[in-house]
C-alpha cells in the first residue's frame, strides 16, 4: 500500500491509479486476514488473538504499521477527490494513539479486554513487537509527527525521549541476531529504527540529528568484509547510506517532503529523468565540520528542515555550507 501511494503522489509509474486505490483499500479491509478485522473494530489488534492465517504474533507492530498503511491510502483518496473515503482512512491512520499508555510514556502490547500487558518492558525483545522492541517502535507514527510530540508531552519531552533512546545501553550478551549497528536502543542494523535519528527536526534541535548521522556513517559503513553493521533487506542499508550522503530523508515517503540531515559527499549530482540534474554541495565540509550553518537553493537562502520532491524535479544546486 505504501509503495504504491507513495509512486502515485510522486507521479511514478504507468498504472490506473483508480484501481490501484481500489486494491489498497480491498486489502485494508480484509477482515480474516492477520487481524485486520479486529483492528477494524477495536483500533488495534490484541496481543491475545490467535490467528488462524499467520502463526506470528506482532500484535504492536502491526497496528502501528496498519495505521500508516491507512495514512498512505487516505493521502491517495484525497489527492484522486475521494473526499469520503479519505475521511475515513485519516481517522483509521489516527489508531497508533490507542496502543499509547500514558503511564509507561510507550506504545504498549493490549489485550482484547483493553488491558495493556503487565510488566512491561520497553527494553525487552517480546512476540508482540517484530525484531525490535518497544524503544524501537515507538518512533513508528513517520505520518504524524505532530500528533507523537503531543503524546509525549512536547517538543521538550519528545527530545529527552530520544536522548533515551540514543543513551540507554543494553547488554550486548541479551541482544537478539538483528539488532546490530547499536546506538543505546537505536538500531541501524534493523530497518524499523532508520528515521530515527532524524527525528530531532521535529524538536528543533538539528545539531543532534547532524551529529548521529556522522556517528553512523563513522561507525557503521566501513570498507571492510564485515563493514555494513546489518542485512541489507531489499537495500534499505544502503538507501538509507545514499539518501543521508545527500542530506536528507524521507522519514514519511509519502508525504514528498525529506528532512535534512546532514551531507557526508562534497558534491552529488543526480541525473533526472527529463535531462536535468540537481546538485547537491556540500561547502567546507570535513572530519571537523559537519554540521550544517546555512542553506540556499538555486542560489536563495531556504529556511525550512526539508525539501521536497517537486523542487528536487525541478532541477537546480542545493548548497550546504557547513561549519
Amino acid at each position: 500500500v505504501s509503495v504504491i501511494a507513495e509512486a502515485y503522489l510522486k507521479g511514478i509509474g504507468d498504472f490506473d491509479p483508480q484501481k490501484a486505490l481500489e486494491a489498497c483499500v480491498h486489502t485494508a479491509n480484509m477482515d480474516n486476514y492477520r487481524g485486520i478485522g479486529v483492528y477494524k473494530g477495536k483500533g488495534y489488534i490484541p496481543y491475545d488473538l490467535t490467528d488462524a492465517y499467520n502463526s506470528e504474533n506482532w500484535s504492536l507492530s502491526k497496528t502501528l504499521e496498519y495505521a500508516y498503511d491507512d495514512y498512505c491510502i487516505a493521502r491517495m483518496a484525497e489527492k484522486m477527490g475521494e473526499k469520503k473515503l479519505a475521511e475515513t482512512f485519516y481517522a483509521r491512520s489516527q489508531n497508533y494513539r490507542n496502543v499509547y499508555n500514558p503511564t509507561t510514556s510507550f506504545m504498549q502490547p493490549r489485550a482484547s479486554d483493553g488491558s495493556f500487558l503487565k510488566d512491561f518492558n520497553a527494553e525487552d525483545y517480546i512476540p508482540s513487537i517484530t525484531e525490535s522492541n518497544g524503544w524501537q517502535y515507538f518512533w513508528s507514527v513517520q505520518h504524524d509527527m505532530k500528533g507523537l510530540i503531543e503524546l509525549c508531552g512536547g517538543k521538550s519531552r519528545f527530545e529527552e525521549k530520544l536522548d533515551s533512546m540514543f543513551t540507554l545501553h543494553a547488554a550486548k550478551d541479551k541482544l537478539p541476531i538483528f539488532s546490530t549497528g547499536m546506538i543505546g536502543q537505536y538500531a541501524h542494523g534493523n530497518e524499523p529504527s532508520h528515521h530515527v535519528a532524524y527525528l530531532y527536526n521535529y524538536a528543533g534541535q538539528s545539531y543532534k540529528t547532524q551529529q548521529l548521522i556522522r556517528e553512523i556513517f563513522d561507525r557503521f559503513y566501513l570498507p571492510k568484509p564485515d563493514g555494513l553493521c546489518g542485512n541489507d533487506d531489499c537495500g534499505q542499508m544502503s538507501a538509507w547510506y545514499m539518501f543521508s550522503a545527500m542530506g536528507f530523508y524521507p522519514v514519511d515517503p509519502v508525504s514528498g517532503n525529506y528532512v535534512f540531515g546532514a551531507p557526508q559527499m562534497p558534491e552529488i549530482v543526480l541525473n533526472l529523468a527529463d535531462g536535468k540534474t540537481f546538485t547537491i554541495i556540500a561547502e567546507g565540509l570535513s572530519k571537523e565540520h559537519k554540521y550544517i550553518d546555512s542553506i540556499t537553493l538555486n542560489g536563495e537562502p531556504y529556511a525550512k528542515n526539508y525539501i521536497s520532491h517537486e523542487d528536487i524535479l525541478k532541477g537546480g544546486t542545493l548548497i550546504y555550507k557547513m561549519k
